[in-house]
């Protein structure tokens, strides 16, 4: 773990485990609420998992065209580039109209939990936010692949399926890596803001503790959500510290 990232957690967990933390109103406030934190915890989980396993399905694939193909990196980019524009709430919105008339259509996507609120629009919000970054990083990362060693590889007679696994991917993970990590956070970030169309999460003690002026049940969500997002954002840089270092 990098020097900074434990000098930012040491004293927080020497704390916690002193139990000196436990008389104050935050922590009476979780001891109150832990089964409804655990919850939100888990909804959490499940919007940035949810989150990156369609992302990096989508993302990656596109990252690639956008590589490859010059004719379509523009189109590609100025589309992904619009979505990144709208605000959240304004994406959110517009998408629980289209849900909503295909769950009416449709009453098994209901049964299925798909509709106009919910963690279904949320995810698919989060997932178009999700893009940009990711193909961005997928493209610089395969773009900054040497030719020289490229052309080493098509000398020994590696097929083009074997040359992006083989050769391409390896080289370019630490760049693409570095877009997941950005989506990672940028998830978590953005999960809060998916409480307000019903997903959960630690956004909903936030809310639930502006709309009461409780700041303590504002604290409960705001300060988990902080430190998942220092926490999946050092774990990311341990990982890409060690892969360029292998490079090395």
């Amino acid at each position: 773990m990098p020097a900074g990232a434990g000098q930012l957690w040491l004293p927080l967990a020497l704390l916690l485990a002193s139990g000196r933390l436990d008389e104050l109103s935050l922590m009476k406030e979780y001891t109150n609420r832990a089964q409804v934190f655990h919850q939100a915890l888990g909804e959490h989980l499940t919007l940035l998992f949810g989150t990156l396993a369609p992302a990096l399905l989508i993302g990656i694939p596109l990252g690639f065209v956008c590589h490859r193909s010059a004719r379509w990196r523009p189109s590609l980019f100025a589309m992904l580039n619009i979505i990144q524009t709208l605000p959240a709430i304004a994406l959110f919105g517009l998408l629980i109209a289209p849900l909503s008339g295909l769950a009416t259509a449709w009453p098994w996507l209901r049964e299925l939990g798909i509709g106009g609120i919910g963690l279904a629009p949320a995810l698919i919000a989060l997932v178009l936010y999700a893009l940009l970054p990711l193909v961005r990083s997928v493209h610089a990362g395969l773009a900054q692949v040497p030719d020289s060693v490229v052309d080493v590889a098509r000398g020994m007679g590696l097929s083009r399926r074997q040359l992006f696994w083989r050769v391409e991917v390896p080289l370019a993970l630490p760049v693409m890596l570095s877009g997941v990590r950005v989506i990672s956070v940028q998830t978590v970030g953005m999960g809060m803001v998916a409480a307000l169309i019903g997903a959960g999460g630690f956004g909903a003690l936030m809310f639930q503790g502006l709309l009461s002026s409780a700041l303590e049940l504002v604290l409960l969500g705001v300060i988990p959500a902080i430190a998942l997002a220092l926490l999946v954002d050092t774990l990311f840089k341990v990982i890409i510290s060690m892969l360029q270092k292998v490079r090395l």
